[in-house]
């Protein structure tokens, strides 16, 4: 089943299981928000936004799963066993996972091409035992991309494989969306699971641009405000061989969702022992 096959009805909370959990969002501010990747200079906050949390309902979306799609959740989920043997092998990421995930994406999507442009692991064990290629789960409402920085990282990274400028304008002008591919890597995930956002639940001023700075460029996501609106589902105990689809930015302007939020969150059904979890998310361009 395509995931950008059409449905009749919205997937719809009712009647599914749920947990509260406490999602953390930005406080609404006058000022453009800011976040450092690394620790700033002297004087300098890390972040400049406050941010609140809110217990809500975050619903188990498997049994809907095949009504779920990116074009109109703005995420999607699906089965699928990877031949990748150690993700922690950067070598076996690039030469097996990457050409395991193009097929699958052009195959879920129709798209015509797919770049494979970036990927971050996670696990929080490892990060604190000094790993600096290693995240920890990102537990605040966001999304990757904006409304400009979808173009702005898309020019970046096709220039970087040598793509001329007519060629990548070409690119531009049509229709293509980022989307991120984002499993588990070791056993099942019971710890710091992934909640997504159902776009359509999403008004436009929710989403607040903010400048992501590293130490040699300036990207800009999306930090999320509060609005009782917004409907959250996530896939408990996932497995290595499911995967799940995240919209981060679509240049579509005819309705289609554009920008599903996302967060990693504490779950309280999780295990006191629970293994912290280990994760893989890929970051796409899909040219349609």
């Amino acid at each position: 089943m395509s995931l950008n096959s059409q449905v009749i009805d919205r997937p719809t909370s009712k009647d599914l299981p749920y947990v509260e959990a406490n999602l953390t969002y930005l406080v609404p501010m006058t000022e453009k928000p800011v976040n450092y990747t690394y620790e700033p200079p002297a004087g300098i906050r890390r972040t400049n936004g406050t941010y609140e949390t809110h217990k809500l309902p975050i619903y188990n979306a498997r049994s809907i799963s095949e009504n779920i799609t990116l074009d109109k959740e703005g995420f999607a989920f699906s089965e699928h066993n990877t031949n990748v043997r150690n993700f922690y092998d950067e070598d076996e990421i690039l030469q097996v996972y990457y050409p395991e995930a193009e097929q699958l994406l052009k195959q879920l999507t129709g798209a015509t091409r797919v770049v494979i442009f970036d990927h971050t692991l996670r696990n929080a064990e490892l990060m604190k035992q000094g790993n600096n290629n290693i995240k920890e789960p990102a537990k605040r409402v966001h999304n990757d991309f904006t409304a400009k920085s979808g173009y702005t990282r898309a020019r970046r990274e096709l220039a970087a494989r040598s793509i001329d400028d007519s060629e990548i304008e070409s690119l531009l002008q049509q229709r293509f969306a980022i989307i991120n591919v984002w499993r588990g890597i070791a056993d099942t995930i019971q710890e710091s699971p992934l909640a997504l956002c159902d776009a359509g639940s999403i008004a436009p001023q929710d989403l607040v641009a903010g400048d992501l700075v590293y130490r040699d460029r300036t990207g800009e996501t999306y930090a999320v405000t509060y609005n009782r609106d917004h409907q959250w589902y996530y896939f408990p105990q996932m497995h290595r061989n499911e995967a799940i689809f995240i919209k981060c930015f679509d240049s579509a302007e005819d309705g289609t969702a554009r920008f599903a939020a996302h967060t990693g969150f504490d779950d309280p059904t999780s295990p006191i022992d629970a293994p912290p979890r280990e994760s893989i998310e890929l970051r796409t361009f899909v040219f349609y």
